[in-house]
This record gives C-alpha cells, structure tokens and sequence, in this order.
C-alpha cells in the first residue's frame, strides 16, 4: 500500500493518521478536510471558547513538531465530492483527484437545521467557524438567548450562555433534557440544573418555526414560535437538535450508508481497503458521537485497513461527560430503560446534586450496568474501570 487518503481532518482523521506512522506506515499520507483549519478540540467549544476562557490557540490539536513528523500532505478548505472505488480516487470538489490504495473516511457529522437558519441571529454550533459567530454575538451585549434542544450541545451552550449573563430559555421536545441517556431520575437532575441557574426549561413542547423581522431580505430572528401556540422574543437563536453523518459525497460509490457508513465490528466497510471512523461510522450496527470513540476506533481501524481483512474488532465501554453550569457530569455503561438507579454516594438537593454531587449505580439483576457522577469523579473512575474488564475493548476476530 503505498498511498492511504485520509478523509475529514477531524479529531477521528487526526487519529488515524497518527496510527497509520505508529503502525509502520510510511508511504504518501494525504488528508483532506473540508474545514481551512488544521484538526482541533471541538468539545471546549461549547464552553470555555464561548465564554473566553479559552483561545483558538488552546484548541489545536497539533503543532508544528507532529506535523512534521507525519509528514502529511494536507489539502484543506476543500470538499469531498466523491469516492471512485474502482478507480480508487478521491474526487473532489475543486476538480482535482487524489489516487490512493487505502481510504480511511472521517468526515464526522453536520449539526441539523430548522428553517429560518438563513436569518441572523439564528446559528448552530458544531465548527470554529461557528462559535467564533455565536461568541461575537454574545459578547457585543445583553441578549435574549434560545436554544432549541437540551441535549449536550444544547445544555452546554445554554449553560455557557447563562455564565454570560444573558436571559436563556431552552425548549426540550422531551420530557426531560438527557433523557435518552439517563434515564427520568437522572434526567430530572439535568433539569434541576438549568432551573438553578436562572434558565428557563421548557420541556415536551416542540418548536414551529423561527419568526423573522420580514422585509425582501431574510431579517433577523425575533423569536421563537412554539408547537403549542407560545412565541419566545429571542435576539439569539441557537439551534442544537442533534446532528447527521457526512456521507452524502459517498452517494453512488456502492457503499452501505444508513444513518453512517456501516461497518463491520472492525471499522471496516464492504469496499476493500475502506474504513470508517468516528461520528460518520456506524461500527457493528451503533453510531457513537463521543470523544472517546473518535479515538478509540482508529487504532483498530487502521491496523484492519493495513492487514486488508478484519483481524481485530472494536469494543469499548460506552462513555461521556459533559459540563453544565459548572458541573462535571460523567456517565460510562449500557442502561436499559429498566434499570434501576440507586445513588451510592453523595446526595441529592432539591432535586439537583448536593454540595460535593453524587455517585449513581444502574443495575439489572444483581449488577452494575452503568455508572453516573456529577462532580464526583474518583468514585466514577473506580467504578468505570470495573465495568470496563468485562468489555475487553479489543477482541481478536474469529478465523
């Protein structure tokens, strides 16, 4: 194999090609990314760059030193367009062709949009580019936020905005914020969160459309129309409803897409020598949009990519955390909607975490499933190791 292309200069792709030097490759390695920028942390975003704590300098994932030791030919600001398997080539979308042996596909995931994006006042945030917009806003003085959606990005942002000093206000089409991911009783811990904080919670209503100022041209947000009829004056809407793969440049190149390009338990695609990795993949039928798995995948990934079969699978404790008006909130497990959860340490007050937080168990017949802690994080680690030697994250492939 001679050249391996690299496509999406994301935190997975950045993996990737760090994998494909540490595992002995050392032929041409291009990376192509959509974004002008080389690879950074996107999870500060939403907190410490919104809020100025953090600088784009803080972000960066590389420096001038792993550069050069990649030594990677990067082709940035430009788009996919395409994937020519029997040709082997990378189309994309300035006209130019990359030829390569290998494809490691890494193009992550795009935040989803309501009509009215186009007004201002109206952003999502899942790139630089986009906080940079929502943190001049929010800066430039007082502002009656919106944020559709209490979901990480939602919750954190709203948090961020509410550490700003602004009056928020977040819709949740949910009962409660999280409620996918933990369940009712925690889920309600996330919900006494916001309201401690001074935000307003709207919750099982969904949103009807962004109202504009009129005029010929698009205007600018003036609010929020809700599904039961109540309208929210907004100068600032913030849309973080979730997000959708990247795979719409793999159209017509033969592979499966649903919901993600579907792997195998090794990353592996049903194109030889193609493999997925991150928020794009959907590995062993499960697309996981969390930093973890952006960096666990890679490593299997490129070693199956390098062998030309699947000789190692992918398995890892599910695990995230999220930071919500200055609290740390990790969670690590597989919960089931049956699960019973039972708090071991810490406590609860007033239906949010007391002074110090707390340390949740999910069981199911006897045992632990997953594992909660708001500000607990020792306690959680314990736990989350234990639940972790039953998964063996890296199991040999049957021969």
């Amino acid at each position: 194999m001679r050249t391996v292309t690299v496509v999406g200069a994301s935190l997975s792709g950045l993996y990737a090609a760090r994998e494909l030097r540490a595992q002995g490759f050392d032929g041409r390695l291009v990376i192509v990314g959509d974004e002008p920028h080389r690879p950074y942390d996107r999870p500060p975003l939403s907190k410490d760059f919104l809020t100025g704590r953090a600088d784009e300098d803080q972000l960066a994932l590389t420096d001038a030193e792993e550069s050069a030791e990649l030594d990677a030919e990067w082709l940035l600001g430009v788009r996919a367009r395409g994937l020519d398997a029997r040709g082997r080539t990378v189309v994309l979308d300035d006209g130019r062709t990359v030829s390569t042996d290998g494809v490691v596909i890494a193009t992550g995931a795009s935040a989803r949009r309501l009509p009215g994006d186009e007004l201002a006042g109206v952003h999502t945030l899942r790139t630089l580019d986009d906080a940079r917009a929502l943190r001049a806003e929010l800066t430039a003085g007082q502002r009656r936020v919106v944020v559709i959606g209490g979901g990480f990005i939602g919750a954190e942002t709203a948090s961020s905005c509410a550490a700003l000093g602004h009056d928020v206000t977040v819709v949740e089409a949910a009962p409660l914020p999280l409620l996918p991911q933990l369940g009712p009783d925690m889920a309600a811990v996330c919900a006494a969160l916001h309201r401690r904080a001074g935000t307003v919670l709207i919750t099982g209503t969904g949103v009807a459309g962004i109202r504009g100022s009129g005029g010929a041209s698009p205007g600018a947000a003036i609010g929020v129309e809700l599904s039961d009829g109540r309208f929210l004056p907004a100068d600032v809407v913030i849309m973080g409803i979730g997000a959708s793969p990247n795979t719409g440049w793999l159209a017509g190149s033969t592979l499966a897409l649903n919901d993600g390009v579907l792997c195998d338990d090794g990353c592996a695609t049903g194109l030889a020598q193609v493999v997925a990795v991150g928020d794009v993949a959907r590995v062993g039928g499960t697309r996981t949009e969390h930093w973890t798995s952006a960096t666990e995948q890679p490593r299997v990934a490129v070693g199956n990519l390098l062998a030309g079969r699947t000789v190692t699978t992918f398995r890892s404790l599910p695990y995230f955390w999220s930071d919500q008006y200055g609290a740390r909130i990790q969670f690590a497990g597989r919960r089931r909607d049956t699960d019973t959860v039972r708090i071991i340490e810490g406590a609860l007050d007033e239906g949010g975490p007391a002074e110090g937080g707390f340390l949740a168990l999910y069981e199911r017949a006897g045992r632990t499933t997953a594992v909660l802690g708001v500000d607990h994080p020792r306690p959680f680690t314990r736990v989350r190791r234990e639940l972790a030697r039953d998964e063996n994250p890296v199991e040999p492939a049957a021969l």
